[in-house]
């Protein structure tokens, strides 16, 4: 928490990027509380669940929002948690346990291991980012796949079931002057 921008970068991959996209609940009640209010008298039929069927919670959807997150929700910005979260994020009340995003979800069935791996992708990132530089590869398009877990594959390959990012890494050499 003592490196704000290491933390921003973090908070906005996990943001954008989420390992669940979808994530099927069953739920508790017939209804739920939506993101964008709506008149009282469309609320029962447009939120209404049935008890007996999973329902999916689109967790790109809410971590993507525009009318939550501003017009420029689906880019990546880490100064974006540099700063109060807008208004209307706040207002939303989103029950996620994680910066106002449901990334890790929310509740009795949130992910249990969420402080453990910000504590690893901020130990991994600090250890690399000033040794290595970093690039995406420019000769194959990167296709993502949702089965599960998003991972990344290269369009055109021979076995599209395996993950691959095709990354340029370089070593990085700081030159001090004496």
């Amino acid at each position: 928490m003592e490196l704000p921008y290491l933390d921003a970068v973090c908070r906005e991959t996990l943001r954008l990027f989420p390992p669940l996209e979808l994530v099927a609940r069953l739920p508790k009640g017939r209804h739920h509380p939506s993101l964008h209010p709506r008149p009282k008298r469309q609320r029962s039929a447009d939120l209404a669940l049935h008890p007996a069927r999973h329902d999916g919670i689109n967790i790109k959807g809410i971590n993507r929002d525009a009318d939550l997150w501003g017009a420029d929700a689906a880019e990546w910005n880490p100064e974006r948690w540099l700063s109060p979260p807008p208004v209307s994020l706040l207002k939303a009340q989103i029950p996620g346990i994680y910066s106002h995003t449901m990334t890790f979800l929310g509740g009795g069935r949130s992910c249990i291991g969420f402080k453990f791996s910000q504590l690893e992708m901020k130990v991994v990132l600090s250890q690399l980012v000033h040794v290595f530089r970093f690039s995406q590869s420019k000769e194959r398009e990167v296709l993502w796949r949702f089965g599960g877990i998003s991972t990344p594959t290269v369009k055109g390959s021979h076995d599209a079931a395996e993950a691959k990012l095709p990354v340029i890494v370089e070593r990085f050499v700081q030159r001090c002057e004496v």
